[in-house]
């Protein structure tokens, strides 16, 4: 085992705990719901970006680079100025919603290079520019611009173009779980003398301000350079700054005299380190030299290409000389992440996709954060502050007062998607569970505790509207992660994992079942599902004809669904025979829902299109008419992904099962000759279950593999190229509905917001179909070839077609034969610069010819899957 292998063992059985401090700081916390107290829930307004340096926040807290303890009651992290900059480069910059002419976006320059699961190492790489940072020339001319436009990025400002800039290295290095080694390296880029102020900022939560326990915990200086911590649950620590800074003292509190005019009464306030540097309010800072938020004062001048690293040591141990072993044991930890990633991609060759695929991965763990969310207590407000208005009683996640979340969970990202969202996260275990399946296993666990789920069975959504419903992929991502732990582990599953998910899901499959099944006819609704600019309606909001509309991805993710859960319930009969039982009756419901979508003869219910060959949404209206909305988008490629294959040898340890699933098959005829070649054994006496015969995935598969069409250079569209010259209108007597071919962002606000995601190329639903073609071949093997592409007469295995999809994927990121990155688009500072070119962005999705990068740019969340796709023959760690 590598020594990052022990500690995580160690972590495991709560031997030592090395993941007591990570990551956990967000970087964006104002703009946010849980710190939004407004009567009509305009959160992009009630706190701002500009608000936030003189705001104490209610909910957690935010920082460049930064870590925090598990409870995050002591944070730390770096904040920049340059002299030129007229606010202290404490946060990262962004737009609102309304801000942005494709909603909201972070505008700023940061990669993510490394992290170990337990943080013992960790780095990252923050760009400051020399001059004034552009806030309000990226504001405006984002502003200015229509849908019709690309977002105005920083890059785009050339703020960047002559090396004048300041490359920040912020780094982590555990001595032990409790005694962390710092460095800020700064390095001058630029071809002339440039002045940085590096100021290392620790700071407690503020905890005390609301009315429900007035503990106070404390910082003060115990000897030059060195910062005492006094916190009641954490203990005593220190924070060791080399060469003796100065220590700028104030306290994490709200400015009131700023924010709200009102009388200042001699208190110290949390924008003290900035008014005391830009303003050079001395009266800032506590002149005791003690507080709740200090910052170590590193004024550096650097000559052209210079370097200067600042050093410091956040201790709970007494270190008589804090720096002696420093270079020593960061070096060995660096040694010992090498080490272990070495275990990882011993099977990748390529040194670029080595690079690719340990960022990836370091996006992952960075995006860890501390999360915590008491709806009750945020509803009510708190004793201390103004009674929030009563509109919120009734308002934005009013009917989630059970859910409290004080946890670390996997976010998307932490400047865009400071907030956990259930089927995001789900996508995120699958890499996570390659490092760290513990981890992984407990972002699953924890989103169907009784805190988390709704009494009603719900799986909560995010906090902009708890009760939205994404696909159900929870119970897809529990059966993976347990088989990749399960092949880590010699064999041997986790099946008390898999067994305390099982249960909550079935509670979960209940609620759609009961709630998303309007007429009991086995076609579901969902709504929203994620997929927001690809439709005719926003199927969030009640629709402008009135009706509803069976949903063709809806109903297919609930054959899935079902599916996860038989195989499920027929691993844990392996130990207890009595799931046996369930397993068949999650098999009937897979059977029912595959009758009510591909129902032969019967337009009533039917999803398929017999002349289009293809799976749609149905429409229907008040007077009961149906109407196919015939948009070609991923919805009607998602039917692929309810398959699975059973094996005799299974079948004939599960005596109960089979003898359940047989009589159900001869006594309902009708039913069985809906499932894909039930009564034909494949390759080694498999069974395939399958919404699709081969002729109907042959159709399908005949669109998506067709470059006129789904494919792509990089991977399968969201929405068919088709509609780009053809585009689909749904006509009204008040107005058209049109959906058109848009390869990049969307031209679109009916849905509102950021309605620029699920662009053309995402990796969750190309992850997914990959998958799929791999469970299709496993049951075919090469006997049954498609066309790839489409119109070449080129015939293919599926798991050919699988590997080249895959292969697409890939060549976003990985350099092509011209040196260039398509993700990176292309800046030639990007693509070309030695100081960029070989960091990487993990974008929310690309552009649907050039593979350019779009959306959130730190989305590592589901783009994180790049790192399965990296590893040779999708082989598990």
């Amino acid at each position: 085992m590598t020594q990052e292998q022990i500690r995580l063992a160690e972590t495991k059985t709560k031997e030592i705990d090395w993941q007591r401090f990570g990551p956990y700081l967000s970087e964006r916390q104002w703009g946010t719901v849980r710190e939004d107290y407004s009567a009509n829930g305009d959160a992009w307004n009630y706190v701002t970006h500009e608000m936030a340096r003189s705001y104490a926040y209610r909910w957690g807290e935010e920082g460049i680079g930064g870590i925090s303890d598990h409870r995050q009651l002591l944070c730390f992290s770096v904040a920049l100025w340059n002299g030129q900059d007229r606010v202290l480069k404490e946060r990262l910059f962004g737009l609102t919603n309304n801000q942005g002419n494709h909603g909201e976006d972070v505008k700023e320059c940061y990669y993510y290079l490394d992290s170990t699961p337990t943080h013992s190492y960790m780095k990252m790489l923050y760009k400051y520019p020399q001059r004034e940072f552009p806030y309000v020339e990226v504001r405006d001319e984002n502003m200015r611009r229509t849908r019709q436009h690309p977002e105005f990025e920083l890059m785009d400002t050339g703020i960047f173009n002559d090396g004048r800039y300041f490359d920040v290295f912020i780094e982590y290095a555990k001595a032990g779980p409790e005694d962390i080694l710092i460095k800020i390296t700064a390095h001058n880029r630029g071809s002339e003398e440039a002045s940085l102020h590096v100021l290392p900022q620790l700071w407690f939560r503020n905890t005390w301000a609301w009315g429900h326990d007035d503990y106070k915990p404390q910082l003060s200086t115990s000897a030059p350079g060195v910062v005492q911590i006094d916190e009641r649950e954490l203990g005593r620590y220190k924070l060791y700054c080399d060469q003796a800074p100065d220590l700028l003292f104030c306290d994490n509190s709200t400015n009131g005299a700023k924010l709200y005019g009102l009388d200042p009464d001699g208190h110290y306030f949390k924008d003290g380190v900035n008014d005391y540097l830009i303003d050079g309010d001395t009266a800032a800072l506590n002149p005791a030299q003690k507080g709740t938020k200090v910052a170590a004062h590193y004024p550096l001048t650097l000559g052209p290409d210079e370097a200067y690293t600042v050093r410091l040591r956040l201790s709970k141990e007494r270190q008589e000389s804090p720096f002696e072993d420093f270079e020593n044991l960061f070096a060995l930890r660096q040694h010992e992440a090498d080490e272990f990633y070495h275990c990882i991609q011993q099977e990748i060759k390529d040194p670029d996709a080595r690079n690719v695929q340990r960022q990836a991965f370091a996006g992952m763990m960075w995006s860890k954060q501390f999360y915590y969310y008491d709806v009750t207590q945020w509803l009510d407000g708190d004793p201390a502050v103004l009674t929030p208005p009563v509109e919120r009683l009734k308002g934005r996640n009013s009917t989630w007062r059970h859910l409290y979340n004080a946890d670390i969970i996997s976010m998307p990202d932490k400047w865009e998607y400071p907030w956990y969202a259930a089927w995001d996260l789900a996508f995120h275990c699958i890499s996570l569970a390659m490092i760290d399946s513990q981890f992984a296993k407990s972002q699953l666990r924890l989103l169907t505790r009784d805190w988390y789920m709704h009494p009603n069975g719900q799986l909560p959504a995010y906090e902009w509207a708890l009760g939205d419903v994404n696909p159900p992929v929870h119970a897809w991502a529990t059966w993976r992660v347990y088989q990749m732990d399960q092949k880590q582990n010699g064999g041997e599953g986790d099946t008390a994992f898999l067994e305390s998910v099982f249960h909550r899901l079935t509670l979960n499959f209940t609620w759609w079942v009961n709630r998303k099944d309007r007429h009991d006819h086995n076609i579901f609704e969902g709504g929203f599902l994620g997929l927001d600019n690809i439709g005719v309606f926003d199927r969030s909001a009640p629709l402008p004809t009135g009706g509803y509309i069976e949903q063709a991805d809806g109903t297919s993710w609930m054959a899935m669904y079902a599916l996860n859960l038989m195989r499920m319930a027929l691993e844990l009969a392996k130990t207890s025979p009595v799931y046996q039982d369930i397993a068949s009756k999650f098999f009937e419901h897979f059977l029912y829902i595959a009758e009510a979508m591909t129902k032969v003869g019967d337009e009533a219910f039917n999803l398929w299109d017999e002349e289009d060959e293809f799976f749609y949404d149905v429409l229907h209206t008040p007077d009961d008419q149906r109407v196919k909305l015939k948009v070609r988008s991923i919805v009607g490629l998602i039917p692929l992904f309810a398959v699975e294959v059973l094996d005799e040898e299974l079948l004939e340890s599960m005596p109960d099962f089979t003898r359940r699933l047989k009589w159900f098959l001869e006594n309902r005829p009708h039913l069985a000759e809906l499932v894909s070649r039930w009564q034909e054994p494949g390759k080694g006496e498999r069974h395939l279950l399958s919404l699709l015969r081969s002729h109907r995935m042959k159709k399908l598969l005949q669109r998506m593999l067709d470059e006129g069409e789904f494919l792509a250079d990089y991977g399968i569209r969201a929405l068919s190229r088709h509609h780009l010259d053809h585009p689909y209108v749904y006509r009204t007597l008040e107005a058209d509905f049109t959906v058109k071919y848009v390869p990049g962002e969307s031209e679109s606000s009916l849905f509102g917001g950021n309605s620029n995601w699920r662009g053309p190329i995402w990796f969750p639903i190309n992850y997914l179909l990959i998958e799929s073609l791999q469970r299709f071949y496993f049951y075919y093997d090469d006997s049954f070839q498609v066309e790839y592409p489409t119109g070449s007469g080129e015939m293919h295995s599926l798991k050919e077609v699988a590997g080249a999809l895959s292969q697409r994927l890939t060549r976003l990121f990985l350099r092509n034969a011209e040196g260039k990155r398509p993700a990176m688009g292309d800046n030639p500072l990007l693509q070309h610069d030695p100081h960029f070119r070989d960091y990487l962005w993990f974008h929310e999705y690309f552009h649907g010819e050039s593979g350019c990068g779009l959306g959130a740019i730190h989305q590592t969340g589901w783009t994180g899957l790049i790192a399965k796709l990296l590893q040779p023959n999708g082989k598990d760690q």
